[in-house]
């Protein structure tokens, strides 16, 4: 078995978290302050840090305080815009989530996902806003995101959703990690630096 087929995403299942609000940007996703952190080992207790506390800085009713065990997050218009750290889908991940459905997602946010292996599919306001509905009046209902046949499935239904063609392509073949690809082709790697004739010290 390649490093390829091991790590080929073609659905997600799980239970979701709804986030509402548009334009959740990445300082909102995982404080500034938490970037000093010379790893992402801790990332997922920062995620949503200031949002999830109140005043006192106890835990508050942030759904992620609510929906523990959430693997899918779905959220709404441009989520993850600002500047493009990506402690944030870092910190996401970390938390537990393997999947996330919006309306729309800033694209460098989308692609540092890409790189994690999370699909980010996306879809109309009115799915998206039943969805959360749906999660919320039902948090132990299970969903499906399918990444080939680019649909969401949940309570017996199929939702058309649509997903970028190159991270589409990327989850199914198994090549979102590109070090991981690169490290598991080290002959080829070193037969390229062989024929690249700036490379003196060989």
């Amino acid at each position: 078995m390649s490093v390829h087929d091991t790590m080929e995403i073609r659905r997600v299942a799980g239970t979701g978290v709804p986030v509402r609000g548009n334009d959740v940007d990445t300082d909102q996703i995982m404080p500034a302050r938490f970037m000093k952190e010379v790893t992402f080992d801790n990332m997922g207790e920062y995620v949503f840090y200031d949002a999830r506390r109140d005043d006192d800085g106890n835990l508050n009713d942030h759904p992620l305080n609510e929906y523990k065990g959430a693997s899918i997050l779905i959220v709404n218009k441009n989520f993850g815009c600002g500047s493009s750290r990506e402690h944030a889908p870092q910190g996401l991940m970390r938390w537990g989530i393997r999947g996330v459905i919006g309306e729309s997602f800033a694209e460098i946010f989308a692609d540092n996902c890409k790189s994690l292996g999370i699909p980010a599919m996306t879809t109309d306001q009115e799915t998206v806003n039943h969805l959360q509905s749906f999660v919320e009046n039902d948090p132990g209902a299970g969903l499906e995101m399918d990444v080939k046949d680019s649909v969401v499935i949940y309570d017996g239904k199929e939702v058309d959703v649509e997903i970028d063609d190159a991270m589409q392509e990327a989850l199914i073949d198994g090549i979102w990690d590109t070090t991981a690809v690169m490290h598991s082709n080290m002959d080829r790697v070193r037969d390229t630096v062989n024929e690249l004739p700036y490379v003196e010290d060989r």
